[in-house]
């Protein structure tokens, strides 16, 4: 629902019409209001999205629409959040937190009237329930978990071996797949060598290669223009260009073999860098499971991920 006045403008067109579940409806309207606030200040429809999702999960776990949260909530739902056999990291806790008092802060905007109308309808008030006392403060750039780590300079030697390996396998065996498995190993190289996030990697385009003039020798190979980067504060996505750097320019040789032959024969049409079977963008999700599947395959430790092993990028 879109409305002019977060959303209590649109109730009260209503007149004397009572809908079937006015708590409901209040609370359906109150999260509409809030993603127009949010659209409004330029957040990614992508952040909107993410944070409307942990109000509604929050609500789910308390059994109560927001005019009736108290701060025992948000301690209940940090404390199950913490336990478990998979634990939340501290900074997802924080972060959940802190959409939390967003929305509470919203809410208790007496700009917005959302106040006034729940006490009118419901003789109850939405309230902040996020406070120092009961969140976890932001003390430390780095709130990940200490067991995870980047890949040592032998381990990324040993996943690219593998990696390849499993492109001479299906050949050898003359089973289908050598494409695809030739495309996860160069994926895998290029984000190492530019030290890329998954998104970004997957949103790649062939036109995002670019030559270096400080580096002719890398021809057209010389710099990457990385369009999805990391936004901050809900932001779009940041651009950024990595060059090439003649320690990694050993990348460039898998770039061209793939451009160059590999790529056409899954598809000819200029645009995504990584096509699959079906001509969609290969996903981070996929990204995700091949590397999983070639650490597993090596016996690697299973804290590591695709995230954190393109924070080493030194070789020996």
């Amino acid at each position: 629902m879109s409305s002019g006045h977060g959303g209590v403008t649109a109730l009260r067109l209503l007149g004397n019409v009572r809908p079937l579940d006015e708590k409901q409806f209040v609370y359906d309207a109150m999260l509409a209001g809030w993603s127009d606030q949010q659209s409004s200040r330029g957040l990614a429809g992508s952040t909107i999205y993410s944070r409307v999702l942990v109000i509604r999960r929050f609500e789910a776990f308390t059994g109560r629409y927001p005019w009736e949260w108290s701060a025992g909530d948000v301690e209940d739902y940090t404390t199950n959040a913490k336990s478990g056999t998979r634990p939340a990291a501290r900074s997802t806790i924080r972060a959940f937190q802190a959409i939390i008092r967003l929305f509470c802060d919203y809410l208790c905007d007496g700009r917005y009237e959302w106040t006034s109308e729940c006490e009118r309808r419901f003789s109850q008030a939405p309230q902040q329930i996020c406070y120092e006392w009961n969140t976890a403060a932001h003390l430390v750039d780095y709130e990940g978990r200490a067991q995870r780590r980047a890949l040592t300079y032998n381990e990324l030697e040993q996943f690219f071996d593998a990696a390849d390996a499993r492109v001479e396998t299906i050949l050898t065996q003359g089973r289908k797949g050598a494409l695809a498995a030739l495309r996860d190993a160069q994926i895998f190289k290029t984000i190492y060598a530019y030290g890329l996030r998954r998104a970004e990697a997957a949103g790649l385009d062939v036109a995002d290669l670019r030559p270096n003039g400080a580096t002719p020798r890398f021809g057209r190979f010389g710099a990457v223009e990385v369009r999805w980067g990391k936004g901050s504060r809900g932001s779009g996505p940041r651009r950024r260009s990595v060059l090439t750097v003649p320690e990694l320019g050993w990348v460039t040789e898998g770039l061209a073999q793939w451009v160059d032959h590999a790529r056409p024969r899954f598809s000819d049409e200029p645009g995504m860098l990584w096509p699959t079977e079906r001509r969609s963008r290969v996903s981070v999700r996929y990204i995700n499971s091949r590397f999983a599947d070639l650490r597993d395959q090596l016996g690697l430790p299973p804290e590591l991920s695709v995230h954190v092993s393109t924070v080493s990028r030194n070789c020996p």
